[in-house]
């Protein structure tokens, strides 16, 4: 099957990605809008190149601030959901969780009222336009503090929307321990809130051990050091803790692996570890989702039946009901037609 075939026909069948930030789904060309909007000046070519010159973890972050930078009111989130709108559209995605970080915006003087406002009707609209369904998790990030990401959960809390779901532990994994955000997380757990955490990306197996330990995280995002750790390999495998694999984002941070044919999701998934296939952030790594599941096929392997399970591993490893999975379960089964 030629790389077109593969898409056309994985882009029909139904399918859930968990870790996606909202902002990084933007194009170059809302990048361009947002960055006109904010200066009152075309955005020049040496400066789109300035902007997405990095190369590692912490490069990209700073590049995700600038663009966070660029938004000037709560309405410019209509402009990410009208582009989120279309991503989601291109890939064939029904499901989504995803990620928001309000603590730049928030700095800046925005409403954080008006932005849920804002997230609730295009949320809506989306759902009533195209049957897709999004959930956000709002990340608390490392990147500000302890005391920041208190300060989000209690927004969080104090303004209720059914689209918000949880929360989830974001930003430089080597400048902040998960076990330093452990009061965050056992609240939001305590109080009905769900909670995942970004670990193992760019620091050892112990980052994962804290998020599990100290967080009680439901799903870790990367979690590639796993792969130097066989206790703990054995024990994501028992637990069938997911984790939210980003092949692309993964490889191009360096931390574990170079190339895609080499990253370790083939070894977690042979291993029985309930893996997850996503994108991270498809703008600053020029990828999609249908891209991801492609490089799977490629360059790592996977027959088209593991493909089908790694599709079916989204939706098992989401915070859909049962009821709600096993209609998932039906779409995927009745769309997989070889």
């Amino acid at each position: 099957m030629t790389k077109s075939e593969f898409k056309t026909f994985l882009k029909a069948v139904p399918k859930a990605e968990l870790h996606i930030h909202i902002e990084a789904v933007i194009t170059l060309a809302g990048v361009k809008k947002l960055y006109k909007n904010r200066f009152g000046k075309e955005m020049t070519k040496e400066e789109q190149v300035a902007l997405f010159s990095y190369n590692d973890l912490n490069g990209f972050i700073q590049a995700f601030l600038k663009i966070q930078d660029m938004f000037v009111s709560e309405k410019d989130f209509n402009l990410v959901f009208k582009e989120f709108e279309k991503y989601l559209v291109r890939n064939g995605i029904t499901y989504c969780e995803a990620f928001f970080a309000p603590s730049a915006f928030i700095k800046k003087g925005f409403d954080y009222k008006k932005m849920v406002k804002i997230f609730h009707k295009q949320i809506q609209r989306i759902k009533e336009k195209h049957g897709i369904t999004i959930k956000l998790l709002m990340d608390v990030s490392r990147t500000f503090g302890c005391e920041n990401a208190m300060k989000n959960y209690e927004m969080l809390k104090s303004v209720p929307c059914e689209d918000i779901i949880g929360i989830g532990l974001g930003g430089a994994e080597s400048k902040g321990p998960a076990k330093e955000y452990a009061p965050v997380f056992q609240r939001a757990l305590a109080e009905g809130y769900k909670a995942v955490a970004h670990a193992g990306e760019d620091v050892g197996p112990e980052s994962m051990w804290d998020a599990i330990n100290f967080c009680h995280a439901q799903r870790l995002g990367h979690g590639i050091t796993a792969i130097q750790d066989k206790k703990l390999m054995d024990e994501l495998a028992k637990t069938q803790l997911p984790i939210e694999i980003c092949i692309t984002s993964n490889t191009f941070t360096k931390k574990v692996v170079k190339m895609a044919r080499y990253h370790p999701v083939r070894k977690f998934y042979d291993a029985g570890i309930l893996v997850t296939i996503n994108t991270d952030d498809p703008v600053f790594f020029k990828t999609t989702l249908l891209d991801e599941f492609w490089i799977c096929s490629k360059s790592l392997k996977f027959t088209m039946d593991e493909i089908k399970q790694l599709v079916l591993n989204s939706f098992k490893a989401s915070f859909l009901t049962d009821a709600e999975k096993a209609e998932a379960y039906k779409a995927v089964e009745a769309a997989w037609k070889l």
